[in-house]
């Protein structure tokens, strides 16, 4: 069986020979991972079947009880959201011995390091393809009829729309409207992220309030750019955050504010490695799997938003 012809050859592992490069090896930068660690996540590993089914229980009422009557009971109205473990995908590497061989003992640390990156970054991309559903949106990907119910970061009310590009750079008061957004859906206190791309907290950076020493406790947004909680809201950021192309060719970028119980991710097989020497190839076969689905659990406990991608 053909495996192509794209192995790590001795030329191919030259950048990783002392006598040609240095004993580090210098890796692309990596995307930050967040999205996966901050939705709901179900472990539906070594159990068959391709399809799970949680049910989502409607919010009940108090009912007032009056002296010598029965109690009123709460009409069932539970659905159930259904999630797909459709999502199957995998990075392979075939290191020839003599790359190995004369290669630094870095090298197979490398793949593996960047088998894990490549498949964290597919699974937080398949995540944040769903803010688009958000507040009743349709998730269609990148193109100008896209996240329609998304708002624009300036305001937080005002809705996005990609034919003419209204994008607008994040505020305070856009913030706080997308939280008063998800106050009025009940949606809890606990548990909240915003998720934004680094152009968007480039801009959160250079408004006082955020960077004032009694808003963020200590100082460290100045020290160190990091960004701690805003209006008790941890914030994120991503170069994972989708873009948008829109109809004047203008490319957008997406973030969101959202509930842990917003989204969900269900894994069946999570990320393993397996080796194999290939003996037609004089060199190891190694490749890295998982297998999961996602779903959105609950549509109005995220807003997502658009900023300028410039």
């Amino acid at each position: 069986m053909a495996l192509g012809t794209n192995g790590v050859t001795a030329a191919v592992a030259n950048n990783f020979i002392p006598e040609l490069w240095s004993d580090e090896v210098i890796g692309a930068y990596k995307t930050n991972l967040v999205l996966a660690n901050l939705v709901t996540k179900l472990s539906h590993k070594g159990k068959k079947g391709d399809t799970i089914y949680i049910p989502v229980p409607a919010r009940g009422s108090a009912s007032a009880k009056a002296a010598n009557t029965q109690v009123v009971l709460s009409a069932a109205t539970n659905t159930a959201v259904t999630v797909t473990i459709n999502k199957h995908y995998e990075y392979s590497k075939l290191i020839e011995d003599i790359a190995e061989v004369q290669s630094l003992a870095s090298m197979r640390k490398f793949y593996t390091d960047d088998a894990g990156f490549a498949l964290a970054t597919q699974v937080d991309t398949d995540l944040v393809t769903l803010w688009e559903g958000f507040q009743g949106g349709t998730v269609a990907g990148a193109n100008a009829a896209a996240w329609e119910k998304a708002v624009i970061g300036s305001v937080g009310t005002t809705l996005y729309t990609g034919n003419s590009s209204n994008a607008a750079d994040i505020t305070d008061a856009g913030i706080r409207a997308m939280i008063l957004k998800l106050d009025n859906a009940n949606v809890p206190m606990d548990n909240r992220y915003i998720v934004m791309p680094p152009i968007a907290a480039n801009d959160l950076l250079g408004i006082n309030r955020f960077t004032e020493q009694q808003f963020i406790g200590n100082g460290e947004a100045i020290k160190t750019g990091k960004i701690g909680m805003i209006y008790g809201v941890d914030v994120y950021i991503s170069s994972n955050c989708p873009t948008t192309t829109t109809g004047d060719t203008a490319t957008d970028r997406v973030g969101c504010l959202f509930h842990k119980d917003a989204l969900v991710l269900a894994e069946q097989v999570g990320v393993r490695s397996q080796t194999q020497y290939k003996q037609e190839y004089l060199g190891d076969l190694f490749t890295a799997d998982t297998l999961y689905g996602v779903a959105e659990l609950r549509n109005d406990a995220g807003v997502a938003f658009v900023v300028p991608g410039t």
